[in-house]
Order: structure tokens, then sequence, then C-alpha cells
């Protein structure tokens, strides 16, 4: 099946099944793995790694968008992505996908095999990713965002959250949309400019969201409002992970972006039985 075959049959099937995207973090100082998978040969071992343990999407990103992140460069960021978009595209049968809002990352991305572009400023920070996403047919991740990674924990703040995510969300998929976008993914952004309680309540409404009529993407891996209850580091978040994943499923959520491939997967199965029993 070619490229573009292949992004429309993912699509196709979005809103019918569950999807698990891995993460792939090419960068030495991402919030809970950064730096473990940052040379070549051990991002690769971890992309065969994550195929292996059941994802169906590999998101590689090169810049850590962690809460207080610096920005990378460019280059820096060409530099470290590419090279293992390319070398996943010529040895793995999965989706790939461009963790970045660089609009020239991600062309490079798809040139190099990408499937989709996963841009967490929600078409904020580069107005050239649009055209990007159309000139390749790219399936496009809208993710809301309030502030930059930089600044977006520093007393965010909301009247009704939920219901501001929707309207950002939706103005945005229609200028997407307006503008040549024909695969569209939407993503509320737990823990980007989030308040603690924000998170949960999003998962709890996230039927809200759904009535938007795009799949929905779900990030709630080892995210940092699922330790705090207890104080766990990242590496020990794995129960509100699951948790967490599992209800947003049940809620509607399309694809589950999650480090634990492994658990997801098996939980998500489990899950599905019964949801079908």
């Amino acid at each position: 099946m070619s490229k573009d075959n292949r992004t429309d049959q993912f699509y196709a099937d979005c809103l019918s099944r569950v999807y698990i995207m891995g993460v792939l973090n090419v960068t030495p100082d991402s919030f809970s793995d950064g730096g473990k998978f940052y040379s070549p040969e051990a991002a690769m071992a971890h992309a065969v790694q994550l195929k292996e343990d059941g994802a169906d999407i590999l998101d590689v990103g090169g810049e850590s968008t962690r809460p207080g992140a610096d920005p990378v460069s460019l280059q820096e960021e060409l530099d470290r992505t590419i090279p293992i978009i390319e070398k996943i595209s010529k040895s793995l049968d999965v989706l790939i996908s461009i963790d970045t809002y660089k609009s020239k990352v991600a062309d490079e991305a798809m040139r190099s095999g990408a499937h989709i572009i996963n841009d967490i400023s929600g078409l904020t920070f580069d107005h050239n990713m649009m055209a990007t996403a159309v000139r390749h047919d790219a399936a496009l991740v809208i993710m809301h965002i309030k502030g930059t990674p930089k600044n977006m924990q520093t007393n965010p703040q909301y009247g009704d959250a939920v219901s501001e995510i929707k309207t950002f969300l939706f103005q945005a998929s229609e200028k997407a949309k307006k503008n040549g976008v024909k695969k569209i993914i939407i993503d509320p952004g737990l823990g980007f400019g989030k308040r603690f309680e924000d998170n949960f309540l999003i998962l709890n409404q996230l039927e809200h969201l759904k009535s938007l009529g795009y799949p929905l993407l779900i990030g709630s891996s080892r995210k940092s409002y699922l330790g705090k209850p207890f104080n766990a580091a990242p590496l020990d978040r794995m129960e509100g992970t699951i948790v967490s994943n599992i209800i947003a499923m049940q809620k509607g959520a399309n694809i589950l972006r999650v480090h634990d491939v492994k658990p997801i997967r098996r939980a998500v199965t489990i899950a599905e039985k019964i949801m079908k029993a």
C-alpha cells in the first residue's frame, strides 16, 4: 500500500477503532525519557520495540515541549528527526507522525515518509503549517495550548475550560478545512497550559469535544496531574496512565499517545472485550 493510500485508510478507520501512538522522543531533555533514545541506534531500537509492543503509529519528536522547555533551532530539530524517520519508513511497517510546530520540519518529515503532522500549537506558531499539510495531504493533529511550552504552566486561567478548548478547536479546524486540509484530528492538549483540575474535567467531558465530529487524540501518558495526588515521579504514573487512557477510550478517544505501549495495548484489548461483550 502506498503512503498516500495508507494515510487515507488510517483516517477512514480513525473514528471506528482505537490507534495506539507510541512516543519516540529523540531529545536530550523530554520530561520523562529525555536522552534515553537520543542516539540514532537507541532511537531505532526503541522504534522496533514500540512496534513489537503494539504501536500503530510512532510519534517522532525532536524538541521537548515539557513545561519550561526552551525551543531548539530548525536545523537541530531536522538533524534529530529526519534520519530516524527515514530509517523507520524503510524498515518498519508502521504509520509515522512528526511531532513539530515548524512547517519546514513537517515538510521534510513528510518527504521522508511520515503520514501525520502533530502540531502542539494548534496552527498558531507557524502559519505555513496548513499549506504544508495540504501539499502532502497529511493527517493533521490540531492541539489546544495556552501560551508556549516555556510559559504555558505559569498560572493558566479559564472561565470554562472545556467550552474554551472546544471553541478553539472548532475555529482552528474550520480554518484548516476551509484552507484545504482534509484529514483533521483534534487534541485538547492535556497538560499544555492547563490547571491541575482542568485535565480531569477535560477527560470527564470528552463528549463535548467529540461532538465536533473529528477523530480525537489524547495524550495523557505520564503527565504531571496523574502523579500529583501521590507525589509520583513520571515513571511511577502507570496506574493513572492506564486509567485515564481507558476512560478516554470509553468516552470516544480514537488515538492514545503513550510511552508504555505494551500495557496500554493490553488494557485497551481487555476494555474492548468488556465493552463489546
